[in-house]
Parts: structure tokens; C-alpha cells; sequence
């Protein structure tokens, strides 16, 4: 059996309105984890996203989403109805574009704890050597 993430934990001080603005913009079940102090976003059958609550600092995360162009369109249109700002590089300057990088499409946006969020269609991390 090849090694999968199963979950991963990402630590908020908003767990709630952070789970469920991730699940809704990525269009996936969300809420409280069966397990331990957590609100989940279950990103696919194999991963789970569990937000925790702390009062601690914590330093930021990132976290990029691979999807297909449907997806990519949804997704996209979800961030832009809900007016969050988004950009075409990682370190970029907020422009609302998207990149075309690597083959594909790509975009980022931060959440209001300030974990940033990638959503891309063709990998830039598995091209081809």
C-alpha cells in the first residue's frame, strides 16, 4: 500500500468559522470530527483537515489543493462570490488573477487566521524532470 496523508492538524482561533469557510469554498463536508477537540474538513475520502482552537501563536501554514478544471471553476467561483482576496503568486501582491504557470491554472488566498490556501490543475511540484 503506497503512504497517504490520512489528516493533518491546523491550528486556528476561529476552528469553526475556519472548517466551515474551507469546506464551503471547496465544496466538501465539514464539522465536528468524531475524535478529540476538532472541527474537520474532509477534503476527500482519504484526507481530513481537523482545525484546533488555540490562544497560542502559531506560525502559518500553507496548504495547496489539486483539482480538475470543473473543480477549479467552482472552487474559484465560490472564493469570488464570497469577495475573499486571492492572487496569482504566492508572495504576490493581492491582484485577483490567477496564474497560468506550470500548464495549468493556479491561485492563492489566505483565511482569516492567516493559513494560506493553493488550488492548482497540473503540479508544478511532479513536472516532468
Amino acid at each position: 500500500m503506497p503512504i497517504e496523508l490520512d489528516h493533518a492538524i491546523v491550528s486556528s482561533h476561529h476552528k469553526t468559522e475556519s472548517a466551515r469557510q474551507l469546506g464551503e469554498l471547496l465544496g466538501v463536508p465539514w464539522g465536528e470530527a468524531g475524535v478529540g477537540p476538532f472541527t474537520a474538513v474532509y477534503v476527500n475520502s482519504g484526507l481530513t483537515l481537523d482545525f484546533i482552537d488555540t490562544d497560542e501563536a502559531y506560525p502559518i501554514q500553507h496548504f495547496c489543493f489539486r483539482v480538475s478544471d470543473a473543480e477549479f471553476d467552482a472552487i474559484l467561483a465560490r472564493i469570488q462570490a464570497a469577495g475573499i482576496a486571492y492572487r496569482a503568486n504566492v508572495r504576490g501582491p493581492v491582484d485577483m488573477k490567477i496564474s497560468t504557470d506550470w500548464g495549468g491554472r493556479g491561485v492563492y488566498w489566505n483565511q482569516p487566521d492567516g493559513h494560506q490556501w493553493e488550488m492548482l490543475t497540473a503540479s508544478y511540484a511532479r513536472q516532468p524532470r
